[in-house]
């Protein structure tokens, strides 16, 4: 078994911040196998690890899918007046998000209290695969057939969205005038809404319906469900 990261699992396992879980090492509030702990420390899995005393226990590890609505936000910060995806889901566990939508965006998110796997999956060198299909607002540009393939041809290319790097989509489908599936293995901001802007172009719907090999399938919107073990697997591999 590997050793983590003893801020690491603190954070994962407690309502601590991995900045706040330095504090209570470097104030000796924490203790490893009932040695005082240090900065850097790495610990195993069966390691019993205390913070002022009190034995720290461990999480189940939890994986989530989530259709988001429209109008709710992504972060672990809750903000008056905001709807947030976590009044969603009736669990006590420290959970975040993986592969954050936008406020006014809707699909597949994958929560979890999982680190490695949350790094793995959010990382840009890993380039994990999104699908989304996305409605164009109504403009008379989208009834040129020219007009449309120069956007599939650009959007492969690369469009300037004004980053350090071109922003490019791995596939692009249209499926009519105002409607389009698109394929993603990156996740610059905003991406697909910026993209389409570079044409002048408003983006009317934005929904993610795979992610890393996850699909939405049937869920509703508000819903979520705990992965099963073949969508575990997958993610993991």
């Amino acid at each position: 078994m590997n050793k983590e990261n003893l801020t690491k699992v603190i954070a994962e396992n407690s309502n601590y911040s991995r900045r706040k879980a330095e504090e209570l090492i470097k104030l000796k509030m924490v203790s490893v196998n009932e040695q005082v702990a240090q900065l850097g420390e790495k610990v195993f899995g069966e390691d019993k690890i205390k913070i002022n005393g009190q034995k720290l226990v461990r999480n189940q590890k939890i994986y989530i899918k989530l259709n988001k609505p429209v109008g709710y936000v992504c972060t672990n910060r809750s903000f008056k007046g905001e709807k947030n995806i976590f009044s969603l889901i009736n669990i006590k566990e420290k959970i975040v998000s993986i592969g954050r939508l936008d406020k006014d965006s809707s699909g597949l998110l994958i929560l979890t209290n999982d680190g490695d796997l949350n790094y793995k999956l959010s990382h840009p060198k890993f380039e994990h695969q999104k699908v989304y299909l996305v409605k164009i607002k109504n403009d008379n540009l989208l009834k040129n057939n020219c007009f449309l393939k120069k956007i599939k041809n650009e959007f492969m290319k690369g469009v300037d969205i004004e980053e350090k790097t071109l922003a490019k989509a791995k596939k692009l489908e249209i499926i009519n005038e105002q409607n389009f599936k698109i394929i993603l293995s990156e996740g610059k901001k905003r991406q697909i809404r910026r993209m389409f802007g570079f044409f002048g172009l408003k983006v009317e719907s934005l929904k993610r319906i795979e992610f890393a090999g996850i699909k939405l399938d049937d869920l509703t919107e508000g819903e979520w469900k705990n992965l099963n073990k073949e969508e575990i697997n997958i993610l993991k591999k």
